[in-house]
């Protein structure tokens, strides 16, 4: 009798050690889940981009000698979400671009959502504009074409907006109409005088101490010799106008910034080629 009781007593102590386990266990695997990031979040694909992106793509996405630009490059930016991820899953067979399925379906989803964010891309909310009302404005009553090209219309002495739209945002785009300390070329119109009494309007294009180089509004290209100019008087304004919030309506710039949005999807040219002529 003294024998059963013992063993059961034995028994019941067994048990609650092992339930009194099971809960130490679960506290623990709560504390880790709680520390560790999430599998599939945007911080697991930063921390995968850096260990097996970044080698060849570089730490921002910007490209290597080994590899492409995928943050502005017109064809990569024109990717879809599905189309990037099967690109990261599968590889490029030929292109030196391996497959990266032994990452997980959770990992190579938020690898996606990190390149779009380095593109810009991500939260992207589509503007209530009118890309055809925006055409009208561009080359009519806003006078943007009077310094900007589109698609090889429109005037010379302001950066070529082709591409613009595919490496800015809505927001940027309307900044940089408003604001001219979000334009990212600031030009001023300048006068040249030479001592025959010539006179030469445009905005320079490149200068030393002995020359300079004046574009006129219409595209002309005049190289002048300082010692032969009598002045060079430069305008203190932007050639760009800064009343275009009062200028234009709400509307009228919601539809000129669907306007440029909607030429640079569809163009092959890249905003950063132009600025390198700026």
């Amino acid at each position: 009798m003294t024998r059963n009781r013992f063993l059961f007593k034995s028994a019941v102590l067994l048990a609650g050690l092992f339930v009194y386990w099971l809960a130490v266990a679960h506290s623990e695997q709560q504390g880790t889940s709680s520390r560790n990031p999430v599998r599939g979040s945007n911080l697991d694909g930063k921390q995968a981009f850096a260990s097996s992106c970044s080698g060849c793509h570089g730490l921002d996405g910007m490209g290597t000698q080994r590899a492409p630009n995928i943050v502005s490059n017109p064809q990569a930016r024109r990717l879809s979400s599905s189309e990037l991820l099967h690109v990261i899953s599968d590889g490029m067979p030929g292109t030196g671009m391996p497959a990266f399925q032994s990452l997980g379906q959770p990992v190579i989803t938020s690898l996606v959502t990190y390149v779009r964010g380095l593109q810009g891309k991500n939260g992207e909310v589509p503007l209530a504009g009118d890309p055809g009302r925006g055409e009208a404005l561009f080359f009519g009553a806003a006078q943007c074409s009077s310094c900007h090209m589109v698609s090889g219309k429109g005037g010379f002495v302001g950066p070529d907006l082709t591409g613009y739209g595919q490496e800015h945002s809505a927001k940027q785009i309307r900044g940089a109409i408003v604001n001219r300390f979000e334009r990212s070329a600031v030009k001023s119109m300048v006068t040249a005088i030479s001592k025959d009494g010539a006179r030469y309007e445009g905005i320079i294009r490149n200068e030393d101490n002995f020359s300079l180089q004046l574009q006129s509004i219409d595209g002309a290209f005049h190289f002048l010799s300082k010692s032969d100019l009598s002045s060079v008087a430069r305008a203190p304004d932007p050639i760009m106008p800064s009343d275009y919030s009062s200028r234009l309506t709400q509307s009228d710039l919601n539809d000129l910034v669907s306007y440029i949005l909607s030429i640079g999807k569809t163009s092959g040219v890249s905003a950063s080629d132009h600025d390198r002529d700026e």
